[in-house]
């Protein structure tokens, strides 16, 4: 696995999860025609469905669907419960749907007849799912055992669907465990949601990419136990280098062993904010500058710049696709600044 990672070359590009698009086509292109590493996106204006929880809810017992109200939620039913444990086998794969992910069933077709080095997907983690997502009581199901160990059997067996329909046009899968909530727990709304199971929990989804073929990222939208997330396995974390350096160079010793052992930090050094209207490749070439400043106080500067990646501070569905455009142009040029930089 180290060996895939040291072929990605310093500064290439790829993106988080969703983009404002209403046609699964154009969203995908875009992506084919801006990043070194495209990757499926999410398209929440498409259908509720393509929001974070939603999305890898398809296959889950004992759920229900209010399509007038573009809610979901468990209401446990038994006998359902005893049919999913009959049908699950280890190793077994579940499908994301269309109706599901327009956004990958288009990229999917749009791959055909074509190979590249590297493909990205994406998976909702499980502490962003099992807190996310509610029973008809309104309590999240992490607080149910069983309804959160079931919840991370399903994304174990999505994470294998999707790395091998997506490695058949790739000799690499990237595959980023999307975990929002992180930057919450410890907060008075997660009491309850030990440092344990969550690392356990992570560790075991994290696994299951890397038994499945794949080289496993982890994104957290701003501040996050950064410690807890390098112990979880992954191999890049991604994190919100506009807003949030300042929390990575809290935790210089466990980020040198991290990149020392092989590791990626994949900076989202472009806001995915209205932040991006009052900034451009220059400007955010001296924040990125700032920022490498910051940490090679702790880590060698040769070793921050060999293994990293670039990439949008998070998704960009909650923009405009102009600004969403924007975003991408501006990765782009800013990508060329910095590879230059001797």
């Amino acid at each position: 696995m180290e060996y895939h990672l040291k072929m990605i070359r310093p500064f290439f590009t790829t993106g988080i999860g969703s983009l404002p698009h209403s046609d699964p086509d154009e969203a995908c292109k875009l992506v084919f025609e801006t990043f070194d590493i495209p990757f499926w996106p999410q398209l929440p204006k498409v259908s509720f469905r393509e929001f974070m929880i939603p999305q890898y809810a398809e296959g889950l017992p004992c759920l229900r669907i209010d399509e007038r109200k573009e809610a979901i939620w468990i209401e446990r039913d038994d006998n359902e419960l005893a049919g999913f444990y009959e049908n699950y086998r280890e190793g077994m794969k579940l499908s994301i749907s269309d109706s599901y992910a327009k956004g990958l069933h288009t990229f999917i077709r749009l791959l055909r007849g074509q190979h590249f080095n590297y493909l990205k997907g994406h998976v909702t983690g499980p502490l962003t799912f099992t807190l996310g997502l509610k029973d008809n009581h309104g309590r999240a199901i992490y607080f149910d055992e069983e309804f959160r160990e079931v919840s991370l059997l399903v994304l174990k067996a999505k994470v294998r669907w999707q790395i091998d329909i997506l490695k058949s046009y790739t000799d690499h899968v990237i595959l980023f465990i999307d975990e929002p909530v992180l930057s919450a727990l410890g907060s008075s709304a997660y009491l309850g949601v030990s440092p344990e199971e969550s690392l356990r929990l992570l560790r075991e989804l994290s696994n299951a990419v890397h038994e499945a073929g794949g080289i496993s990222g982890i994104h957290c939208c701003s501040k996050a136990d950064w410690p807890l997330v390098i112990n979880s396995g992954v191999k890049i974390v991604s994190f919100d280098a506009y807003d949030y350096i300042e929390s990575v160079s809290l935790y210089p010793g466990e980020f040198l062993e991290f990149l020392h052992n092989g590791g990626y930090l994949a900076w989202g050094i472009v806001p995915t904010t209205s932040s991006i209207n009052t900034e451009n490749p220059d400007s955010l070439k001296q924040r990125f500058d700032a920022g490498i400043q910051m940490l090679s106080r702790h880590i060698p500067v040769e070793l921050l710049l060999s293994r990293i990646l670039l990439t949008p501070s998070c998704g960009t569905g909650s923009l405009t696709v102009h600004e969403t455009e924007t975003v991408f142009r501006v990765l782009a040029e800013l990508k060329q600044r910095v590879s230059e930089t001797p």
